[in-house]
This record gives C-alpha cells, sequence and structure tokens, in this order.
C-alpha cells in the first residue's frame, strides 16, 4: 500500500465540517462517493420539504451514517483515496 498525497488534516476537517455534502470524497478522488452522498443529502430534504419526511428522514440518516463510519476510517487512518492510497495520519506506517 502507498500512501496518499492527500492531506489527513484537509480531508478530516473536510469530512467533519462538510461531510454530509460529500465534499471530502471529492476532495479525496472519490467522485462517484461524492455525488452520492452530494444527491442524498439535497434529495433527503427535498423529500422532507415536498411532505415524504420519513423516507427524507430515513436518507438523511444514512447518509449520517456513512458520513460518520468514513470520518472514523480517515481518524484511524484506514480510508484510501480515489488512486488506492492510503489517507495517512501524521506519523502513520503502512
Amino acid at each position: 500500500m502507498n500512501k496518499s498525497p492527500k492531506k489527513y488534516v484537509t480531508a478530516v476537517c473536510l469530512s467533519g465540517i462538510f461531510g454530509l455534502l460529500g465534499i471530502h470524497h471529492f476532495y479525496l478522488g472519490r467522485w462517484f462517493h461524492g455525488i452520492a452522498d452530494f444527491s442524498m443529502t439535497i434529495g433527503g430534504f427535498i423529500l422532507i420539504g415536498t411532505g415524504f419526511d420519513l423516507i427524507g428522514i430515513l436518507i438523511l440518516g444514512i447518509d449520517v451514517i456513512h458520513t460518520f463510519i468514513v470520518t472514523i476510517l480517515l481518524l484511524v487512518g484506514a480510508y484510501k483515496d480515489g488512486e488506492g492510497n492510503v489517507v495517512t495520519y501524521p506519523g502513520q506506517n503502512l
């Protein structure tokens, strides 16, 4: 396994602040995941706004759980970028 050239602190901060929108996925080159996260967030809010509260809340709940898991994987240095390289925390050995 190789170390990712992407910055660990940047990836963790993006995940923590903009996690539901998937901005961290775009930064890490995981475009499909980024589009999926963004779509789930926007779609969930649209569904809630149009009266489909239960479905919207379910979609947002799934997105929250996914973002939480990805953030934990980033924090422990076990998440890979779009090229398959591990985003390592400072001092992490592979």
